[in-house]
């Protein structure tokens, strides 16, 4: 089983030993950087980084700066910032400098965990693109399922959501989860919404020979995959 391997930037050490702790009882390998420079030596070096956590306000180089130049880079690693800097400008700027996620200080190690599994997921998701279960193929550049010779095509939201439940097969995603990852941590959207999507796609899908996607009665939804005869 391969160990996923996250570079932690901050130049507090207490926090860093904090947050490398928690991920290491969650079986992640850390790797850490105190400020923005180290950071990119260590990043250049250890080519299977798949994660970066880093804090924005750290001499040499700031977060928003360690960002945009691993973005120049052509870098696509996930970058979840982490800072005590929480207005709604300084989230812009670090989203804008290249980063997919933004906690504010003091953070939640739980909350920070579920963030770091969804960050991965969505990574893994783009970058394999297509995805084969029996018979049907999705094609996430298209946003279309193509089985039994027909082509499916689904509305983005749709297609994220199901692309992330076959991924995952047999792994039960709570509303909690899925709202994260599909419709963001900051949304507006009531968890019904969820609801509704697994309905269309049930009726979309209600005849595959596939796949089915089943509830798991006060926890979620998770995709089974069927034997073919």
């Amino acid at each position: 089983m391969e160990i996923i391997k996250i570079l932690v930037v901050d130049d507090e050490a207490r926090m860093r030993k904090l947050v490398k702790d928690f991920l290491s009882v969650k079986g992640y390998k850390v790797v850490e950087a105190a400020d923005g420079e180290e950071a990119i030596s260590l990043f250049m070096e250890q080519k299977d980084i798949k994660l970066i956590l880093l804090d924005v306000m750290m001499p040499k180089m700031d977060g928003f700066e360690l960002s945009r130049y691993v973005r120049r880079d052509g870098k696509s690693q996930p970058i979840l910032i982490i800072t005590a800097k929480s207005e709604i400008e300084d989230m812009q700027t670090g989203f804008k400098s290249g980063a997919d996620d933004y906690m504010s200080k003091p953070i939640n190690l739980k909350e920070l965990v579920l963030r770091v599994h969804a960050l991965l997921r969505r990574a893994k998701i783009a970058n394999e693109k297509r995805l084969l279960i029996g018979g049907s193929e999705l094609d996430y550049d298209t946003l279309s399922v193509r089985t039994e010779g027909e082509r499916i095509s689904l509305a983005p939201k749709e297609f994220r959501l199901l692309f992330l439940l076959l991924s995952y097969a047999g792994r039960i995603f709570t509303r909690f989860e899925i709202m994260s990852e599909i419709w963001g941590y900051e949304t507006d959207s009531d968890e019904r919404v969820v609801d509704t999507h697994i309905k269309k796609l049930r009726a979309k899908f209600e005849n595959s020979k596939d796949f089915e996607i089943i509830t798991v009665r006060g926890l979620g939804y998770k995709a089974v995959k069927k034997e073919r005869a």
